[in-house]
């Protein structure tokens, strides 16, 4: 070996093994050797796991999640809302001494509906063949008629969702002189076990007032009391979604600029604050940045927020498809999170996803830090499935993975409120979950990054 490089690598494990006590309390620093939460036995730690174990807080990230969650709420893509995540997470993560970018790209047009009551407000999508108009009045259940024989003038109309009979459902109530018509989605036969999120409502004719596709607690909440409402459907068009990519340099030789990046998507679905989706992986990617800003790595550290995932997985793959060959080369690996912190009691298995099924870096790094923190029991993977950033990565032939809590008999197995307007702070997070997350995922990345 040159003498050159050898005192490279010696330096790095002298600063490293500095670096994984340094700014700990006592307690801890003790902390960071005990049985940790949930695992079935005591933990191994190296000295890097030490450093990331003794530092991320589940409850730090939690007051980012209240933020995103809680106050901005729904975040869809290329809208107002999604802008004002982007611009809070950047701001963190500049706070944080990273180089931030705002990476740009377009977005299709979106018609989405804005429900209000005393104690009540609400998000739904809208059928763009419908009026792109407001409407107020008491609200008429017609379950799941097709045909309207009474007089509903100046109502607004809910239905039960009907398979192929939106538009006789819409046409209908429009001929009787509703103001507005409310078609309130049903389960899959799919996921039967799953409540139905906001839909978009396929018209096949234009109809002359508002069409919402509401989600299933929507009309549950409506039948049970809500009976009156005032609602707006706007034309959102000429949107723009953005990938908030930060940056920190290695701070030991790079030469080759080997890069590891942590990733998840800051979107929602119409309707939903995205709590658990993805929220959570959201708040993991800060609290891991917060964490890792003065570690001691050989590897560049990215910290990339996907725009507009829920549409298409749109963001990530804007940004891949900007990658040259070189800067493709450059990356180590792609650990993109997405649902890490559901309270749903049958989630409790931690899924080790590659698109393909098989063994990468980011799997194999995952799987590796469960074992060395107790975990071994409580992960599988790797399992082939894609739907998440993961697969453009994949698709350039980088190591990527995702990573999640789902059911143990399948990862298709999510918690029951996905994607719908429960999946909120007060329903859907566990706060050990997100802790057991930011522990894996850390030791993970800081392994690869210290290499």
């Amino acid at each position: 070996m040159p003498e050159l490089r050898r005192r490279q690598l010696l330096a790095g494990a002298a600063a490293l093994a500095g670096f994984a006590t340094v700014g700990l309390s006592p307690g801890a620093a003790a902390a960071a050797t005990r049985q940790r939460p949930g695992a079935s036995r005591l933990p191994s730690l190296t000295v890097g796991d030490r450093a990331v174990v003794g530092r991320v807080d589940a409850r730090r990230a939690l007051q980012h999640l209240k933020v995103l969650s809680d106050e901005i709420g729904w975040r869809i893509a290329g809208t107002s809302s999604e802008h004002r995540a982007a611009r809070y997470i950047a701001k963190v993560l500049r706070d944080l001494g990273y180089k931030v970018t705002l990476q740009p790209f377009p977005v299709a047009d979106k018609y989405l509906a804005e429900m209000k009551a005393p104690q009540v407000h609400w998000q739904c999508s809208a059928a763009p063949r419908g009026a792109v108009a407001s409407a107020s009045g008491p609200v008429v259940d017609l379950g799941t008629a097709t045909d309207v024989t009474e007089d509903v003038t100046g109502r607004l109309v809910l239905f039960t969702r009907v398979a192929g009979s939106e538009t006789a459902q819409a046409k209908a109530a429009a001929a009787k002189g509703a103001a507005a018509v409310l078609i309130a989605n049903v389960p899959s036969a799919t996921f039967p076990e799953r409540k139905a999120a906001a839909f978009t409502p396929s018209l096949t004719e234009d109809v002359a007032i508002p069409v919402l596709g509401v989600a299933q607690y929507h009309g549950e909440q409506i039948r049970g009391g809500v009976s009156r409402l005032d609602l707006t459907v706007t034309h959102h068009s000429g949107l723009t979604s953005y990938n908030v990519l930060a940056e920190r340099r290695a701070t030991l030789p790079n030469p080759e600029r080997k890069t590891v990046i942590v990733s998840a998507h800051y979107d929602s679905v119409p309707g939903s604050p995205g709590a658990n989706d993805d929220g959570s992986g959201t708040v993991l990617c800060l609290e891991l940045a917060r964490v890792l800003r003065r570690l001691p790595t050989q590897q560049d550290i990215r910290i990339a927020l996907w725009g507009s995932e829920e549409y298409g997985l749109i963001g990530a793959r804007h940004y891949v498809g900007q990658l040259t060959d070189e800067q493709v080369a450059q990356i180590s690996g792609c650990f993109q999170n997405d649902m890490v912190a559901t309270s749903h009691p049958p989630a409790g298995t931690y899924w080790l996803l590659s698109v393909d099924g098989a063994d990468n870096t980011t799997t194999a790094a995952v799987a590796a830090a469960a074992e060395r923190l107790g975990y071994s029991g409580q992960v599988k993977g790797p399992t082939a499935r894609g739907s998440s950033d993961h697969e453009a990565f994949f698709e350039r032939g980088i190591d990527a993975g995702n990573f999640s809590w789902r059911g143990g008999e399948a990862p298709s197995q999510l918690e029951p409120i996905y994607h719908t307007p429960e999946d909120t702070i007060a329903k859907n997070i566990s706060l050990q979950r997100l802790q057991v997350s930011l522990e894996l995922i850390g030791c993970a990345v800081y392994d690869v990054a210290r290499r």
